[in-house]
């Protein structure tokens, strides 16, 4: 297996020796740190070119063991609920924690004001319910909203401006709740919308004309607009200038402060999952391997979306000479990566590399039929790796019961 690859997936795997590969276990995630940084590089610019802050949006990348590397590039943590926004008060606790959850627990929200530095509601009335406790803790409050301009297709499940979306409070919405109790205003210091997925800035460009139209009478005044996250910034070819201009657009134009918070971008090519087959066979017509990894608790985007991750020197179902079926080993029927061909047939005891395997992996997988967790590990840029954690039985048996 050759480890130099000139696509973005693999482009980190030319410091990776062949021995080191071997010395690996199987399956494992490896995470690139010189890729992560890279990143941040970017990313950094963006900030320091246009006054914007970046935030990691850790429901795509929680892995706290490298939040040191990222911290130089990034203006805080962006958290779907208390336990990320927790994780980013230890981890980082000099910088900006942010916080946004469909519907905040009673139960929940004070120990959530002793995290977060900003809370944004869904709904106006999440707002009027938590609002005036988080206004009065010092914290600055925001509402999400939904511009109901939708830049995708084919990816309905990621798409927060899909008609009945849960997600967002739109116009309508806001002058019904505003006619209740004018008083709501009064709390706002920002508005946030999230509408993309993997998008280019032009996306991001449809989207803020929307938020403009039916919004922007809100802006003057606030001190923040959050832009949300989905903007596929360090991908190449991304439109840097484009979003750019969109963040100097609302900053000159109304005086607030922008905020992103990409989850992606900060990870994106930045790792690999590294599997073993375990076991080839043939049914009919189709050429099958069976793999130590699972898409089903591994890899879970990939049965979720459906997602197909690039695989090191691999190509498309019929592109190279063998096309084979990479299938986990639960026993889900559906567990199956997918169909790619390979310039040979693979055997027993192959070594195949999965790519951009650093984000919605290690902070989404399970332990479906008692597979273990694979151990995360770090690619550093001078070649050599390390393991950061390994799991066993415990792991697994933790979850289900009372005793360990």
């Amino acid at each position: 297996m050759r480890l130099v690859d000139t696509r973005p997936p693999f482009a980190g795997l030319a410091n990776l020796s062949e021995g080191v590969l071997a010395s690996l276990p199987t399956p494992c995630y490896l995470l690139d740190e010189a890729q992560l940084r890279r990143n941040g590089e970017i990313l950094l610019g963006v900030q320091q070119r246009t006054g914007c802050k970046i935030l990691l949006a850790q429901k795509a990348f929680s892995n706290f063991d490298l939040y040191p590397l990222l911290a130089p590039y990034l203006a805080g943590t962006e958290a779907s609920g208390l336990y990320e926004s927790r994780l980013g008060k230890e981890e980082l606790p000099e910088k900006e924690n942010h916080v946004f959850c469909a519907a905040y627990r009673v139960d929940e929200f004070n120990e959530l004001l002793d995290y977060a530095d900003h809370i944004v509601f869904n709904s106006p009335a999440q707002l009027a319910k938590f609002g005036p406790a988080a206004k009065a803790a010092g914290k600055s409050v925001g509402l999400r909203i939904n511009p109901e301009r939708s830049t995708q297709e084919g990816h309905a499940i990621y798409d927060p401006c899909a008609p009945g979306s849960r997600l967002g409070t739109t116009r309508a919405q806001w002058d019904a709740a505003l006619a209740k109790q004018p008083g709501l205003a009064a709390l706002l210091d920002g508005l946030h919308f999230h509408t993309l997925c993997e998008q280019d800035a032009d996306a991001l460009a449809v989207t803020l004309d929307a938020v403009e139209e039916k919004f922007g009478d809100l802006l003057p005044g606030l001190k923040w607009l959050n832009f949300g996250g989905g903007h596929h910034i360090t991908r190449p070819g991304y439109d840097l200038a484009t979003l750019e201009a969109c963040i100097a657009r609302m900053q000159e134009k109304y005086g607030v402060q922008v905020y992103l918070e990409p989850g992606e971008a900060w990870a994106l090519n930045a790792g690999y999952l590294v599997t073993t087959v375990l076991d080839t066979l043939q049914n009919g017509d189709t050429s099958l391997a069976i793999l130590d990894m699972s898409a089903a608790c591994h890899t879970p985007d990939v049965i979720e979306m459906p997602y197909r991750p690039p695989l090191l020197d691999a190509g498309e179902p019929g592109e190279k000479p063998c096309t084979i079926r990479l299938g986990g080993p639960t026993c889900l029927a559906g567990d199956v990566v997918g169909d790619y061909s390979f310039d040979a047939p693979l055997a027993e005891g192959d070594r195949l590399i999965f790519g951009d395997m650093a984000i919605y992996t290690t902070c989404k997988n399970n332990t479906f039929n008692g597979m273990p967790l694979p151990p995360i590990w770090a690619l550093a840029e001078d070649g050599t790796c390390r393991e950061l954690v390994r799991f066993g039985y415990n792991d697994f048996k933790m979850r289900l019961g009372h005793r360990a």
